[in-house]
This record gives structure tokens, C-alpha cells and sequence, in this order.
């Protein structure tokens, strides 16, 4: 199996860490004890800029209802412009993919996007759909691992992932608890599509991605806390617990080395790191828990600064980035996100 495409599409709103900054603090005015508190989280999450779905203006008045139209309207557009870059990418033709996984956490829709994007694109319709909410984080890894398990399965045919999430959308207006003023510094919007091709179809394409040697996904019983939404009347309301760090801490570095074991490495032969951007703490977390150094994250710590915490889209746009640098062929490569539960997905590539 084999990563033949990844190509990533963003909103056409863009505004600095500083603008966003402001805009939060004229909004919540004397909501907020200490204003300076805010100010301090948005400088320190390490991003200069992010993108946003809509004019910053239009957030203070918005309902659930309405930010989850523009979620789904959005979406669509994202997709437009993703998915057509990926197959180009790939040098197949659209009509080629024989299955459809659409992942997102930040709105819902029936019919689903991927079917919408279907119509949209004139995509084959006679591909398999399969639309996934609610991984979170993770679902960029996780998209990548059952789209592997397809191809695996048909090895003849391509796969398409596509991953959008627009975080702006999920603003909650009286919320100034801590973590909703870092999701606030910390999350932005924008989509990537991935191409996944089986060992017979890859012979089609070009080298332009890593061969998908094996996954592992983890789930750590009774985390549920640690991360995740809660749901109601007004939209998705941001779990995020101070806990996130030492939860990987705890466990990641033990979950690659079951994964490395199996195929006979160790953590000496892996030479690209591909981790999911979830913030400063989270990246030295995961680095130190995988004992790598910080500069071996450098796509992850580029990502996070020029667009900020993507959620699933994150590892997926690090992928991206390493694919336009391509590591050198035989470069063994770990792509790894974490999400709500908590759990891990661990993705080993060769390129």
C-alpha cells in the first residue's frame, strides 16, 4: 500500500495571532478576570496566523444552527478544491477511487460530505462511503490506517481520505474557562485530501509518498475525560484536560515500540518523524516520550506556527510538508496522532 497523493485546501479568511488575540478580548470584555491571562495563552501555543471559514466579525452573533451550515458549506468547498489536487497528484483519474472516507469533528451532516462531494466532483458513484465522526485528533492517522486496510483488502483499487475541520465554527461564546481560551489560541481551520493506493494500483502512479508497511491504534480504558466535546444546545463545548501531556507521556513510547518490535526495528532505525501539531506541550510530550529531539518535529513545529491545531487535518498536512521534501527512499517513517478516549494511532511508512 502507498500514499500517491496529499493535498491540502483552506478558507480564504486569514488573520494573525495578534488580530485573532484582540478580537477575542473586545468580544469577552469584562467576561474575563484577568485579560492579560488570554493574551499570554495566544502568545505562548507557538502560532503566528490561522485560517478561519468566515470574516472574524460574523462569530459574536452566530447560533449552532448556523455555524453548522457553514461547516457543512464550507466543507463542501474545502473538498472541492482538495480532492482534485490529491488525484492530479496521484496521475490517476477520479473515477478511479473505489472508496470514500470522510473524517471531521467540528460539524454533522446527512447526507454526509463525502456524498455531497460526490455530487460535487461527479466522483464514482458506485464507491464505497464511509463518513467518520467523533475520532477527533486521530482520525487523520486513523483515516490513513483503514484506508490501508481497504486497498489491503482490494489491492487493485485507490482510496480517498479527506479530512476538514473547521474549529473557528465550534466557538462557544460564554465559555472562558482555561481550555476554551487555549482551544481559542489554538485551533484553526482547513481540510487535506489523501490518495491511498493498493499494491497493484500504485504500480499506476508515481513515487510521490511512502509505502504503509503496518499500523497500530491503541485505545487507554477509562480516559474518556481527558479529551473530547461536550454536546448541547449550543454546540460543541471543548474537553481538554491538563492531564493530555502525561497521558503520553505514559504510554506512547510503549505503544511504538510494540509496533517497531513486530517489524523488527527499533526506535534508531525510524529517520522522519510525522506527528500530529496539538500544541507545544503536546509535541515536546510526544517527543520526549518517543525520545526524539525537538528539531526531528520540524514539519510538526512548522505546521503548528503557520496554521495551528487542525485537529484530525494536523498529521495529515505534516505529511504534506514531508512529502514535498521526500525523505531519502528507504527512510523508515513513523506518522502518529492522538485524539479522544484517549487513544493513538501509529502509522509505519518506508519511503
Amino acid at each position: 500500500m502507498r500514499i500517491v497523493g496529499a493535498s491540502s485546501a483552506f478558507p480564504k479568511y486569514h488573520y494573525d495571532q495578534k488580530a485573532l488575540a484582540e478580537a477575542f478580548l473586545a468580544y469577552w470584555g469584562d467576561k474575563l478576570p484577568e485579560p492579560r491571562k488570554l493574551e499570554l495563552l495566544h502568545a505562548n501555543v507557538g502560532v503566528r496566523g490561522r485560517y478561519l471559514s468566515l470574516p472574524i466579525e460574523v462569530y459574536p452573533t452566530m447560533k449552532f444552527g448556523e455555524a453548522n451550515n457553514a461547516w457543512i458549506r464550507t466543507a463542501v468547498e474545502l473538498g472541492e478544491k482538495a480532492i482534485p489536487k490529491a488525484i492530479e497528484q496521484a496521475g490517476i483519474d477520479k473515477s478511479e477511487i473505489s472508496a470514500f472516507f470522510f473524517v471531521s469533528v467540528t460539524g454533522i451532516a446527512s447526507p454526509s460530505v463525502d456524498a455531497l462531494l460526490i455530487n460535487k466532483l461527479r466522483l464514482n458513484p458506485a464507491m464505497r462511503r464511509i463518513p467518520i465522526f467523533g475520532l477527533g485528533c486521530v482520525a487523520g492517522a486513523s483515516g490513513i490506517a483503514m484506508a490501508a486496510d481497504y486497498v489491503k483488502a482490494y489491492p487493485n483499487k485507490f482510496a480517498l481520505l479527506l479530512s476538514v475541520e473547521l474549529c473557528s465554527l465550534t466557538l462557544q461564546h460564554d465559555d472562558v474557562s482555561v481550555a476554551n481560551l487555549i482551544s481559542t489560541g489554538l485551533f484553526g481551520d482547513g481540510s487535506v485530501a489523501v490518495i491511498v493506493a493498493g499494491d497493484e494500483a500504485a504500480k499506476r502512479c508515481g513515487h510521490a509518498g511512502p509505502d504503509i508497511v503496518d499500523t497500530q491504534a491503541t485505545f487507554y480504558p477509562d480516559t474518556e475525560k481527558v479529551m473530547g466535546w461536550d454536546i448541547s444546545e449550543t454546540g460543541f463545548r471543548i474537553v481538554l484536560s491538563q492531564d493530555v501531556p502525561d497521558v503520553i507521556a505514559s504510554h506512547v513510547g510503549a505503544d511504538l515500540d510494540m509496533l517497531l518490535g513486530k517489524n523488527g526495528l527499533t526506535r534508531a532505525d525510524i529517520g522522519c518523524w510525522m506527528l500530529h501539531t496539538g500544541g507545544p506541550k503536546i509535541l515536546r510530550a510526544t517527543a520526549q516520550a518517543l525520545g526524539v529531539q525537538e528539531e526531528a518535529l520540524w514539519a510538526s513545529w512548522e505546521c503548528l506556527s503557520e496554521m495551528g491545531n487542525l485537529s484530525s487535518s494536523s498529521v495529515l498536512m505534516v505529511l504534506e510538508k514531508t512529502m514535498a521534501k521526500r525523505p531519502a527512499p528507504g527512510t523508515w517513517s513513523i506518522l502518529a496522532a492522538m485524539g479522544p478516549a484517549f487513544c493513538s494511532e501509529l502509522v509505519l511508512l518506508r519511503w
